[in-house]
């Protein structure tokens, strides 16, 4: 007689800890959207720094970027004369002024960008506004950059100096202090440990081989900012503008995504001529069905 289990066997204990797997993935997933779509009123905020920036320095242009999910900057906000064309701009960790502030988390000043490599001219030239000068700070929490602030160009001529650094760093820090007000749920890995760690107890917390909850929990929000495709961010994007609209207008945004997931159902996600094949979304991986 054969006992014990083979490797493809579950018991109840591991299908306990395979569902609550899939819950790890689900609620990363739901928390890191939940970031995204963040209140309306912190970019009012935010807006409102930037603004301030612009008087103080006599600038043409401020700017905030915040990290996305994926680790990428996204430029936010914006204000001054030429400071409108920045907004939406995505830039990746060391990629010109900006993404070389959120890998090194360093200040930088520069009085002439022509004479720095650092500087991204074709960048800048999708902006619509090439500066001449620009003086950049990290937005820091803790011991992470979560943005950056640019301030372009002063108006006169005069270059950035020190004094101008440390200014910009007192707005910087308003800035990450309203960005961690305002992200109540922001620590979605620990939250999902918790909830799971509580969830555990009386079942695994006597195995020897019980889960590192913690662990399984920053696995999932690893996977989410590496795997999830670019395209989903993008949608989540379009639905922040659902936000300030009225609810017929939410209604009908609703309305016109069911008939989208139904074509996608319908179709399977089979590729087609000149349509790329995706990979499983994160709905998928979290093992849930469409809403």
């Amino acid at each position: 007689m054969v006992t014990g289990r083979g490797p493809t066997d579950r018991g109840p204990t591991d299908e306990r800890d395979a569902s609550l797997r899939r819950l790890v993935d689900a609620l990363v997933a739901r928390g890191a959207v939940a970031l995204r779509l963040e209140p309306p009123g912190l970019d009012r905020l935010l807006r409102s720094i930037v603004e301030a920036t612009v008087a103080l320095f006599d600038a043409e242009a401020a700017s905030i970027a915040l990290v996305d999910p994926d680790g990428r900057l996204r430029f936010r906000v914006a204000a001054g004369d030429q400071g409108a064309g920045v907004v939406g701009l995505v830039v990746e960790p060391g990629e010109g002024i900006a993404g070389f502030v959120l890998a090194t988390a360093q200040p930088i000043a520069i009085s002439d960008v022509t004479t720095d490599p650092r500087f991204d001219r074709e960048a800048a030239a999708a902006t619509g506004y090439v500066p001449r000068s620009l003086l950049a700070v990290p937005l820091e929490s803790g011991d992470r950059v979560i943005g950056v602030l640019e301030v372009l160009d002063r108006r006169g001529g005069k270059a950035f100096d020190l004094r101008d650094v440390s200014l910009a760093g007192v707005f910087a820090r308003q800035a990450a202090t309203a960005i961690e007000v305002s992200r109540t749920e922001r620590d979605v890995v620990a939250l999902v440990a918790a909830g799971l760690a509580a969830a555990a107890a009386g079942t695994s917390a006597d195995r020897a081989d019980a889960p590192d909850w913690e662990a399984v929990a920053a696995d999932a929000a690893g996977r989410l900012a590496t795997d999830v495709e670019p395209g989903f961010w993008d949608l989540v994007d379009r639905l922040a503008r659902l936000r300030v609209a009225d609810q017929s207008r939410v209604r009908l945004a609703i309305d016109v995504l069911e008939v989208a997931l139904r074509y996608v159902a319908r179709d399977g996600g089979s590729a087609s001529p000149g349509r790329p094949t995706r990979g499983p979304s994160w709905r998928d991986r979290a093992g849930l069905e469409a809403e």
